[in-house]
This record gives structure tokens, sequence and C-alpha cells, in this order.
């Protein structure tokens, strides 16, 4: 019974991940519809964003007070109302007052569902998880592509909204399902984290998790991915359909297979977990985002193109996951859970201001910005993020010595 409800687990981050990439891929066709400005997609982007911060924050009081599978189903409501409500909406107000319940409902299926397959599943599911929301994430395009090749793009939103309300019949008939399987694995909950886990010293305990020395550069860090992962899905399509002369739908095909890098590096990640850190998946999968991110901003022709997007999608894959399941190994397990809010929220906060500051660059100068755009941010990752690994290696030689009082670290 738990592994059928781990699929549906799956299935609903499969929605999660549908309606992230939608919104880049028509933008193209979008925008001279609605008489909008081209950086006009920034703003819906971080009006839902927003909304998943707002929902992210309070998702604690909710879950507890409601539970998982209540909290999941109604989100999914909203996310299915919201994006009928694309397909119909005759300006771009419009847009934005659908955007706001979007992003709470994504908020609180991403937050839900991530602790409780923390809390009920074993670590390796943790990386497969965030695979199926690029099954979704890579779905999205291939089905925007197929409406937005004669204009039809409200008919791509309408598709999503229809596979969003049939999750939310599976969710309604299997609400007694979660709490069942949680009891199941209630008695094994402690072994959720396969890693070796840090254990700060007593005194570290009761201190502000800011003040945890390496915290700041592991919030930062999370920034940096999400903002990255972000700009790529919002602006790919515009910046090969305007610098260099894709189709909307064939720019819409090729992001999708950015995402389907996503899918796949997540997918093979959980089997290489088993055999490979952490830190080096982290490390290793920077290094190829960078390299993908380059062949963006190198004067190459459109293969190569092509691959970067696909390159930097595989080199993302790994790290997401793996920070978060490194979280108690680099603070320390009774740390990790108010650490883990922080960083969800700083990446969330990445994801609702990065990209629109890309829109506002290419608005005020081109589209052209994006490749360097996105290899400052790859560039700027790795060297945060090997910044923190040197700094956790030092040793701690007094109770009190995880405690940052380095006010840039």
């Amino acid at each position: 019974m738990a592994t059928f409800f781990l699929i549906i687990i799956y299935l609903a981050f499969i929605s999660l991940g549908l309606p992230d990439s939608l919104l880049g891929s028509a933008w193209p066709v979008m925008q001279p519809e609605l008489h909008a400005p081209l950086g006009a997609a920034g703003v819906l982007y971080m009006t839902i964003a927003a909304g998943t911060i707002v929902s992210s924050l309070a998702s604690g009081t909710i879950l507890n007070r409601f539970g998982t599978g209540r909290v999941t189903l109604v989100s999914c409501i909203m996310t299915a109302g919201a994006l009928l409500g694309y397909s119909i909406s005759p300006s771009l107000i419009w847009l934005l007052v659908c955007a706001v319940p979007l992003g709470l409902g994504a908020g609180a299926v991403d937050a839900g569902l991530n602790n409780y397959v923390a809390a009920h599943y074993k670590a390796h599911h943790m990386s497969w998880l965030h695979c199926f929301w690029g099954v979704g994430a890579t779905l999205g395009p291939v089905i925007m592509a197929r409406f937005i090749t004669n204009n039809a793009w409200r008919y791509g939103y309408l598709t999503v909204a229809a596979i969003q309300c049939a999750l939310v019949v599976i969710l309604f008939f299997t609400l007694p399902l979660w709490d069942r399987v949680a009891r199941i694995h209630k008695a094994s909950s402690d072994a959720q984290h396969e890693d070796a886990v840090t254990e700060l010293p007593e005194e570290t305990v009761s201190v502000h998790p800011l003040k945890i020395r390496g915290v700041k550069l592991a919030l930062v860090s999370f920034m940096l991915y999400c903002g990255i992962e972000a700009a790529v899905g919002l602006w790919g399509s515009s910046f090969l359909v305007n610098m260099k002369n894709v189709s909307a739908s064939k720019a819409a095909q090729w992001v999708s297979l950015y995402y389907a890098g996503i899918t796949a590096g997540r997918f093979l990640t959980g089997f290489i977990t088993f055999k490979v850190s952490n830190r080096n998946l982290i490390r290793g999968g920077q290094l190829i985002a960078l390299i993908g991110a380059l062949l963006l901003f190198l004067p190459l022709p459109g293969g190569f193109t092509l691959a970067g997007f696909i390159i930097v999608g595989f080199g993302l894959a790994p790290i997401y996951p793996c920070m978060l399941h490194e979280t108690p190994v680099r603070f320390g397990k009774k740390q990790s859970q108010s650490i883990m809010g922080y960083q969800m929220a700083v990446a969330y906060t990445g994801s609702t201001l990065m990209p629109p500051l890309l829109g506002f660059l290419a608005s005020s100068l081109s589209i052209g910005i994006f490749p360097f755009y996105i290899v400052l941010c790859a560039a700027a990752m790795f060297l945060f993020s090997e910044r923190l690994n040197a700094y956790l290696k030092k040793p701690r030689l007094t109770p009190d010595a995880g405690i940052s009082t380095n006010k840039s670290i």
C-alpha cells in the first residue's frame, strides 16, 4: 500500500511541475495577443512565486491542523481553478488575479509533499520525487507546443487544467490513505536520513539558525539555484525566438528538453546517491550546468544552443534535492527543520526576484543578455557552494564554534 501511495504522491508532483513551465513557453504568443510588454511575464512569475512563498511559510501551521492529504487536495483544486482562469482571461490584469491562487496552491503542495516524503520514505525517494516534478515541467511545454502553432495558447492552459481536475478526483478518493500510510511508517521515521548526520554542540541548538556558521552561504546557494532554474524556464523561449530566430512552437519544444534534462538527471541521481555523496553530486552538477550555460553564451550554431539547454538542465538536476538532503549533515539534525524552512523561503525568493530582474534587463537592453545572466549566476552559485564546503571542513574547537561571528558568512 505504501508503494501504491508513493505513486499517488509522484502524480501530485507531476501536477506541480506542469504549470511551472507553461508561461515561459506560451509567452511569445501570449504577449502580442494581450498587448503586454515583454517584462510582464516577469511580473506574472513574481506574483505566482510570491503566493508560493506565503503559503510555504504558513504551511507548517496549516499542515499540522488539516493534514497533508486535505491540504494537497484543496491546493490542487486551487491550481486547477487558476489554470482554468488563465485559459479564459481577457487581459493581463486577470492573469495577475489568477496568478495568486496558482502560487498559493503550488506552495502548499510543494512544502507538504516534501515534508511527507522526508518523514515517511527513504532518502533516495527525494531525488525521484523531484524527478517527477521534472516530468510535469517537461510535459508542460510539449502540451503548449501543440497549441501555440495555431495561436491557441488558451487550449494549452485548458488541457493542463483538465489534467489537474483528474488529479483532484484521484486525491479525493485516496484521502483516507494519507494517515494510514503515515501510521505504517511511524515506527521507522527516524531512519529517514541515510547519510551520517553531524550533531551540533548542545549550546548551538538554542542559537538562532542564521547564526550557525555556513547557513548564510547555503541560503545564497539555494537562492541562486532556484533563480537559474526559473529564469531559464521563463525566458528561454523568448531568447530563442528573438535572438536565434526559432519558431515559437520549436522554442517551446527546446525548453521542454531543458526540463527533460532535469528529469533524466534526477532519475539517475536517485541511483547514484547510493555510491556518490551529496556534496560531490552538488559540485558535479554545478560544473555541468556552468558548461551548458557557456554553450548558450558562445556564438555557436543552433545545435549547440539546444545542447546547452539540455546540459544546463542535466547539471541542475542533482543540486536541489541533494542540497535539501544535505541540510542535517551540514548543520545537525536538531536544527535542520528550522534551517530547511529558511532554505525553502529563500529558494522561492530567488524564483520570485531573479527572473523578473532578467526581464527588466531584457526590456531595457535586449533579451540577448539572457545567456550572460545565466553564466554569471551559475558561476556565483558554484563559488558560494565551494566556499561553504571549505568552511564546514574547519573543525569545531569549542562548543560555540558552530556559531558564526563573521557577518560575511
